[in-house]
């Protein structure tokens, strides 16, 4: 990789948690309670519960898990389409880019199988992580996944394009500027790029974007900080 923990580190830098967006709505224990009842009423018949990671959840899962598979997701693809994140790994003057699923494509990602006498306590640490308000930009849904051993049903954090927190038609370019200078009391856009890169790669999920990236944010970086 071009982009190496060495050039992450050049970006470093402390922030403070600003705390909680003016104007947003944050879910609440009833909002997280009804949106996982209304998932498992759709489980599979086989009982399983599957997760389909494609971002930090790779590298930092939200919850137990006892099983992973690489899978590929058709009709979806891996797209830093979420923002502006101004509170995590951004702020108000540099804000950040996270990923999500768009529609359309392929994504090639990790699924993780939740403890079958534990599936509720588990999703419920899932859903607190990923969804902060409501309505959320990117809520739960089923999608089918190919594995090696088989389809699955599993769920993901899907983008809704008609959330204001959908960002869609940036150039790569302007993707990597991002990731190369937003930073927010989480780390890094360049840590999280990294870790989403190294983590796919070590599991045999390259994605050629994230690749291309990767090179182009280790470039600016190097630009930016030449001694």
């Amino acid at each position: 990789m071009r982009l190496t923990p060495e050039l992450v580190s050049r970006v470093v830098r402390h922030v403070d948690d600003p705390g909680p967006v003016p104007g947003r709505v944050y879910a609440t224990d009833a909002d997280y309670e009804a949106t996982m009842r209304a998932i498992l009423a759709d489980r599979p018949a086989s009982g399983e519960t599957w997760i389909f990671a494609y971002g930090s959840l790779i590298w930092k899962p939200a919850c137990d898990i006892v099983e992973q598979r690489v899978g590929v997701a058709r009709g979806w693809h891996r797209s830093f389409c979420l923002g502006w994140d101004r509170r995590f790994r951004g702020t108000n003057e540099r804000p950040g880019l996270m990923l999500a699923l768009d529609r359309g494509g392929t994504c090639k990602g990790i699924v993780q199988r939740l403890p079958p006498d534990a599936v509720e306590a588990n999703l419920d640490k899932l859903l607190r992580r990923e969804m902060l308000t409501r309505p959320s930009p990117f809520p739960p849904r089923w999608v089918n996944v190919q594995t090696a051993t088989g389809p699955l049903r599993t769920i993901a954090f899907t983008m809704d394009r008609k959330s204001e927190a959908y960002i869609g038609g940036l150039s790569v370019e302007v993707i990597a500027d991002t990731l190369a200078t937003a930073v927010g009391h989480w780390g890094s856009m360049a840590e999280y790029l990294h870790n989403t890169v190294k983590h796919l790669e070590r599991a045999g999920a390259d994605d050629r974007l994230l690749w291309r990236l990767q090179e182009m944010v280790a470039e600016r970086i190097e630009a930016a900080t030449a001694m």
